[in-house]
């Protein structure tokens, strides 16, 4: 059955604000039970998620912002955008909201770095986490194949192509790493154009971009959380992506100890958009299987 997705004025309605640094924050929050956390990827926001909104929150607490960037939130033009900053953020929404339970994570692309540096944080004891799913992201920057647009925005041209990127370009991208059968529709691609276009996005995609860096300056210690860490992980990842398809999902077999991995035939980079039923069903397997592990494991003494 297709899930029903949410409309962008629809989404908006349901939204919340917060102030971070002194950045106002767009938010949301449904449903209620253990907290997951949904961090979105780049460029687009947290309406990506927006087909598996309704059905995650009927079972979990789901959590989700536009980062400092990106969406309905601040771009400040100025701004030194960096992925530790972005994990700040997210802990701080999870403060601001209360929660202090360990966190369930699920996250894209941009958001597998902020997905990752948490990671490292739980195992430094700076923050709980329960649970992580990746979809398709660089979790290893010598798999990330950067698409021209990308290349660009981190050469020193970046500024000024980054204020000539507009919705043509951002169909034509797509167009590359969404998967062949499942090409985002011209509404979908208004929406994202919408977000991204909003308070003046395009002139910090350039600033944005930096993320790319901050993957090889990290690569170690996000790398090395998750080969140490006893945090269930599964990555479900669409293979027709050029940027982070099979060849990324090779490299993490070959990574991480006890590989949980899912590949979804004929998908590109957003699986959540181009299959969101699949991604419900493998997501909600990942975590029944988690749950199940934990009423067998025996009690420590």
């Amino acid at each position: 059955m297709a899930l029903a997705g949410i409309t962008l004025r629809d989404w908006r309605a349901q939204g919340c604000d917060f102030t971070f640094r002194g950045h106002p924050i767009r938010y949301w929050s449904a449903g209620s039970g253990a907290p997951l956390l949904l961090i979105h990827g780049f460029p687009t926001a947290s309406w990506d998620w927006h087909f598996l909104w309704q059905p995650l929150a009927e079972r979990y607490r789901v959590i989700a912002c536009d980062m400092l960037g990106f969406g309905d939130s601040a771009k400040p033009t100025g701004h030194d955008y960096r992925i530790l900053e972005q994990a700040d953020l997210q802990q701080a929404l999870l403060e601001h909201l209360g929660v202090q339970e360990p966190v369930h994570l699920l996250v894209h692309d941009y958001g597998n770095s902020v997905g990752q540096e948490l990671l490292a944080r739980h195992e430094e004891g700076a923050f709980k986490l329960a649970s992580l799913a990746f979809l398709n992201g660089g979790l290893f920057p010598e798999t990330h194949r950067a698409v021209l647009s990308q290349k660009l925005l981190l050469s020193p041209l970046g500024g000024f192509f980054g204020k000539l990127f507009d919705r043509r370009r951002l169909a034509q991208n797509f167009a590359k790493v969404f998967g062949p059968g499942t090409q985002p529709s011209e509404a979908e691609l208004d929406t994202f154009w919408e977000l991204i276009r909003h308070n003046d996005g395009p002139k910090v995609m350039h600033r944005l971009i930096h993320y790319i860096l901050d993957r090889r300056e990290h690569r170690e210690r996000w790398v090395g959380a998750m080969q140490r860490t006893d945090v269930p992980l599964r990555l479900i990842d669409g293979p027709e992506d050029p940027i982070s398809g099979a060849h990324m999902v090779v490299r993490y077999r070959e990574l991480i100890p006890h590989p949980d991995t899912v590949e979804l035939p004929g998908i590109g980079h957003y699986p959540q958009v181009e299959a969101p039923e699949q991604v419900l069903q493998h997501y909600l397997a990942f975590r029944q299987e988690r749950a199940e592990q934990v009423r067998t494991d025996p009690p420590v003494d």
